[in-house]
């Protein structure tokens, strides 16, 4: 996880300032081009008209700017333009000096994430963008990927540890934001009725899996040994895995997608229906989601002929698809509509429950198929004990039970030799206790104390809250919803229950009240 927000924040003010001065070429000329134009300043500094006329308004209040009414390159009507005065010179100057000190991460021909200063990307990227450009596109995507298509043509240098010329292209960096097989893991111990669920799916006509389960379950473990198996079976499946990670946009996977299809700029590409055309190439602005599914349902399908060939199958793989956030919801939605419609096949993986699909997509229309991934049951913690040399005689029945069949406890457990490591338990605090507020781990803790599943209203009494079940801990599978009432996940059990003394008595007394 990333630290701390690493996206710039460039000021309005200064975006307009800079922009001027990288215009400042046609200060006093009589025809000028479009960047001068209200228009053309919103474009370029990602901002609405409205906001250039009031953040103008204040410049020419301070004297850094002044206003002209000029000719324009390709209009027939004059329209109002700025440019810098010698006193708004000098403070552009200033303000560049400033931001060309500020850090961007940039991730390289080698795949390789680096933080840079915003006046060294461009030169890393081997492009020509300009330091607004640069410090715009990290603003708002985070992250700039060497041979990203909306850089323009890679600039050719003359070091000589460079590859020749003509081994570059385009898109040359998306190939390190995805995995073509699937990663390597931890052997599979279980899992045999969730590998059968995906294969049945697999072999179905249901588009979309979603798999999820709380933190370090095994998700994504099961996902590679199954997908190995299926590339086992099928060499020629094109798949495709993509980790998502906190600063993606949707924008970003969008076109990793394409890279992965074979489509690109090059003169060789294969994209007769111009799904690249989709693709913004500005900062700022939106991906037309719908063009964009459109276009790539074409060039699947193919029923004009204009490729030669469908695509078979197109296993698409989006791990850790949490990190996406809301922001996300849209891409995904457009995804599952192409698999409904292509020969794409999308499995999701995600600690919280996904919410750009519905019920009626599961139950009734066949859309999308459901795995929540829980702790290793008793028999399978059984065989993977069998199978270890341990100090000392483990118990199955206490390790699940103090565990709750948690995969990585049990590897733990095979590494050290103790039921429950150190890391074992920071894990639990660190990933998931710990960012949890107050009033849902004490919502948490008091269900630890119980020996049976508690009704939501004895449990909201005790807790002192007010509402529905909380959304957060149901849809990250901490807190699960039965028949008989609301119940926690077995390995936040045992940990909660570590603590004793007065606060464990305490809960104990408010839920036997409650439930009176």
């Amino acid at each position: 996880m990333v630290a701390r927000d690493t996206r710039p924040n460039v000021p309005v003010a200064d975006r307009i300032l800079m922009h001027l001065w990288e215009q400042d070429h046609q200060a006093d000329h009589y025809l000028v081009n479009y960047e001068v134009t209200r228009p053309g300043i919103a474009e370029i500094c990602a901002l609405h008209p409205p906001n250039v006329s009031r953040s103008m308004r204040e410049l020419m209040t301070s004297g850094l700017v002044s206003e002209h009414t000029r000719t324009i390159r390709g209009e027939d009507r004059r329209q109002k333009t700025w440019q810098l005065t010698e006193d708004g010179r000098a403070e552009a100057r200033e303000r560049i000096s400033e931001m060309r000190l500020k850090m961007v991460l940039v991730r390289g021909n080698d795949g390789k994430l680096l933080e840079v200063r915003a006046d060294q990307a461009a030169s890393h990227l081997r492009t020509s963008l300009t330091l607004l450009q640069v410090l715009m596109h990290a603003q708002h995507e985070g992250v700039l990927n060497f041979g990203d298509i909306r850089f323009g043509a890679i600039v050719r240098t003359e070091s000589a540890d460079l590859p020749p010329p003509g081994s570059l292209s385009l898109l040359a960096g998306a190939h390190s934001t995805y995995h073509t097989k699937p990663p390597q893991t931890r052997t599979v111990h279980g899992r045999s009725e969730q590998r059968d669920t995906l294969d049945s799916w697999h072999s179905s006509e249901v588009p979309a899996f979603a798999l999820s389960g709380i933190a370090g379950c095994g998700k994504t473990t099961l996902t590679s040994f199954w997908m190995d198996g299926i590339l086992e079976k099928n060499p020629e499946l094109m798949a495709m895995y993509y980790p998502c990670q906190p600063w993606d946009s949707p924008l970003g996977i969008a076109t990793s997608l394409l890279h992965r299809l074979g489509i690109s700029t090059e003169a060789l590409s294969d994209d007769p229906y111009g799904v690249i055309e989709t693709l913004p190439l500005k900062p700022g602005a939106r991906l037309d989601l719908d063009l964009y599914r459109r276009r790539i349902v074409a060039h699947l399908q193919d029923e004009d002929g204009h490729r030669g060939e469908q695509t078979q199958e197109f296993l698409l793989i989006l791990d850790d698809v949490h990190n996406l956030g809301a922001d996300g919801n849209h891409l995904l939605g457009a995804l599952l509509q192409i698999a409904e419609t292509a020969s794409m096949r999308l499995l999701l993986i995600s600690r919280t429950s996904m919410t750009f699909y519905d019920r009626r997509d599961v139950h009734t229309r066949g859309r999308v198929q459901e795995l929540a991934l829980s702790g290793l049951t008793i028999e399978e913690v059984t065989q993977w004990l069998d199978t270890l040399d341990l100090p000392s005689k483990a118990p199955a029945e206490e390790i699940h039970r103090a565990t709750g069949g948690h995969p990585l406890a049990v590897e733990l457990l095979e590494m050290y030799g103790q039921t429950l490591h150190d890391d074992w338990l920071r894990f639990l605090d660190e990933e998931i206790l710990d960012v949890l507020p107050s009033d849902r781990r004490e919502i948490l803790a008091l269900l630890a104390v119980a020996d049976k599943p508690v009704p939501w209203v004895s449990l909201a009494n005790a807790a002192n809250f007010d509402g529905h079940p909380p959304s957060d801990l149901i849809e990250r599978g901490l807190m699960l919803e039965l028949r008989d009432g609301m119940w926690l996940h077995e390995a936040l059990r045992a940990r909660l229950l570590r603590e004793v003394g007065a606060p464990l008595e305490e809960r104990a007394k408010k839920l036997r009240e409650a439930s009176d």
